[in-house]
């Protein structure tokens, strides 16, 4: 298994997480230290922050709205996170098809690569965060039938992007993100399916273990009550979220190794270990 043999991929999600919400505290700062006259340390300077950031609207109902300058920052604090989200994807998956193609793997690396292809990284957040923003303002313009749109488009949208991020990393030719979208979906109506068997037997799994998860737990309750002792059901169900959490970040990783490997077969024609052709075969439903 890919995983088991570089178990630095379990690592890299950490990594993102860690390192984007450092980045978004960084960011933050400016809008807690926004000099109000007061000490940071009082109420007066947080009450200054809110009737900076936030405005009410007026009319019996006394909304309270965001500034323009909220607006602005909040805008602004969405497209470093695509940013960031972009740049530390980008590393990942730059590791996940090296593991793939039998070589170790190594965050250092994966950084350094990302970092070569910051222009076309800033040039997708741009793009992907804009298309968030309108498919947002359609949501919220529209009320119901926006909502219903907005998620037609956002449905839309994430299956034809589906492989923008594999296909920035292994096609370093391609930054323009109309290119990078379009190579996307031309792999989709190429091979249809998006991986789809391959995830449905991921979900089958999580299924699986969700259901035996539940029979643990009702059985720790069922001994407990006839022990009268409820430290036995407060063990199983702590042990069960522990248990739960780790499974489905395992599970996170390995269905983005199974879509690196699919991309790979789809691109390239290359089936990567320990995976099988007839697997990614049925998973990709080839036309002919």
């Amino acid at each position: 298994m890919v995983i088991v043999r570089n178990k630095e991929l379990l690592i890299f999600p950490i990594v993102i997480s860690i390192s984007t919400l450092v980045i978004l505290l960084f960011f933050l700062a400016p809008a807690a230290l926004w000099p109000t006259g007061h000490s940071y340390l009082s109420w007066d300077h947080w009450q200054s922050l809110g009737h900076t950031f936030f405005t009410k609207t007026g009319g019996g109902s006394n909304q309270i709205a965001y500034s323009p300058v909220a607006v602005a920052y909040l805008v602004f604090l969405y497209l470093v996170s695509m940013f960031a989200a972009t740049f530390f994807n980008v590393a990942f998956y730059h590791e996940i098809l090296e593991a793939l193609s039998g070589r170790p793997v190594s965050l250092g690396r994966g950084l350094k690569f990302a970092c070569s292809r910051w222009k076309a990284i800033l040039m997708w957040a741009l793009f992907a965060g804009m298309v968030g923003l309108i498919i947002k303002a359609i949501e919220q313009k529209f009320e119901i039938v926006g909502r219903i749109t907005a998620r037609l488009i956002g449905v839309a949208w994430s299956i034809a992007s589906v492989f923008v991020i594999p296909i920035m990393v292994h096609d370093e030719e391609t930054a323009n993100p109309f290119g990078l979208l379009k190579k996307s979906a031309d792999i989709l109506k190429r091979a249809w399916g998006e991986g789809l068997i391959g995830y449905i037997g991921i979900g089958a799994l999580n299924a699986v273990v969700m259901m035996v998860s539940i029979a643990v737990v009702g059985a720790a309750a069922i001994f407990s009550a006839k022990l009268n002792n409820f430290w036995l059901l407060g063990v199983a169900i702590g042990g069960e979220v522990v248990f739960l959490l780790l499974w489905s970040y395992l599970m996170n990783v390995a269905s983005l190794v199974f879509k690196g490997a699919l991309y790979l077969y789809a691109a390239d024609g290359v089936v990567s270990a320990p995976y099988d052709q007839h697997l990614l075969d049925s998973a990709w439903k080839f036309k002919r």
